[in-house]
């Protein structure tokens, strides 16, 4: 266990951040080297974490803060300090490592010097307490075996993290799988196992909650598809379904509704084909439960138009030549 080291960050997580670094403690070896990496909070998370003999970094106030900043920050760290590491274990401050999560993915790098990156099931702390909670704990259900791509928790070999100079700084969101795909073209192997790792609390109570998160996405599947599109096939589908479904079926279905003298409407049963379809790809593909898989299908739907104006917001600021910035849901 001491050829692991610890990087966790956030920003003002409260509550969150005191479960994950407090389990950190309790679960790890004590000469465990553990870093937070503050992104400029205004709470008492700093000295929560100083209390717990973490060792604290905050970030420069007047650099725009993004999670991969963040994780690089902490990593080179850790290596500077503790050469001799192995591998790094990243999670967000309002994630819970899971006790035995470790062992089972150190054993999994044990079968092959090529895996860079082991990452678990992330599970919602709180899934029924809204129904966001429960897509956010859908979302994490990702398929067991070798992947294209982790999230932001995962182990990651340190030699891997080098070999690639680490995450994208200038990534506001999609980080962790534009890391994965210059990690596999240098021929390093990602892989999900089925074993829970994470335990997330994801504290969305409202629908412009889910709305920030969904521009987000649609922000990180554009500027994606601008990076890698053409050359790898990534988030071609996506970018599209975002375009055709969030801004072209619209403005026809509305724009030819007084010509049409109304008959363009039908074509919002378009929408309910495509719930449908995201519905049985739930149920058969996930052996979700029918309402979770109806939940999902229901918000995937709605999702279309957020994540068309996070798709506008990036080609815009693109365009313009403009800085991104963090578009925060909590």
């Amino acid at each position: 266990m001491a050829s692991v080291g610890i990087v966790t960050i956030g920003r003002n997580e409260g509550d969150r951040l005191v479960r994950c670094l407090s389990a950190l403690r309790d679960r790890l070896p004590p000469e465990t080297p553990i870093v937070y990496v503050d992104s400029g909070s205004t709470d008492n998370s700093i000295a929560e974490a100083q209390s717990r003999n973490v060792k604290v970094i905050s970030l420069d106030l007047s650099i725009p803060f993004t999670a991969a900043r963040s994780r690089n920050t902490g990593w080179q760290h850790l290596v500077e300090q503790y050469p001799d590491l192995d591998f790094i274990q990243f999670l967000d401050g309002d994630c819970e490592l899971y006790a035995d999560w470790l062992d089972h993915a150190l054993a999994k790098f044990t079968e092959d010097e090529a895996i860079a990156v082991v990452c678990g099931r992330r599970r919602e702390r709180f899934p029924d307490a809204t129904p966001y909670n429960r897509l956010a704990d859908m979302e994490w259900n990702t398929p067991v075996g070798e992947a294209e791509a982790c999230g932001g928790d995962s182990l990651i070999r340190v030699k891997a993290l080098q070999a690639v100079n680490g995450y994208n700084p200038r990534l506001i969101c999609g980080e962790e799988p534009e890391m994965c795909i210059r990690m596999r073209a240098k021929g390093w192997r990602v892989f999900r196992i089925g074993i829970d790792m994470t335990l997330h609390d994801a504290a969305m109570t409202r629908w412009g909650q889910y709305w920030k998160r969904s521009v987000r996405g649609g922000w990180a599947v554009a500027e994606g598809y601008a990076m890698y599109g053409k050359t790898e096939g990534y988030m071609k589908r996506q970018h599209t379904s975002g375009w055709l479904w969030g801004l072209i079926v619209p403005l026809i279905i509305f724009g030819a509704a007084w010509p049409t003298k109304g008959l363009s409407l039908i074509l919002l049963l378009g929408y309910l084909y495509l719930g449908w379809r995201i519905y049985q790809y739930r149920h058969r593909g996930y052996s979700d439960r029918p309402d979770h898989a109806r939940l999902y299908a229901y918000y995937t739907v709605l999702s279309k138009l957020p994540q068309m104006v996070g798709q506008a917001q990036y080609w815009l600021g693109r365009w313009q030549g403009k800085q991104a910035t963090l578009i925060e849901y909590k």
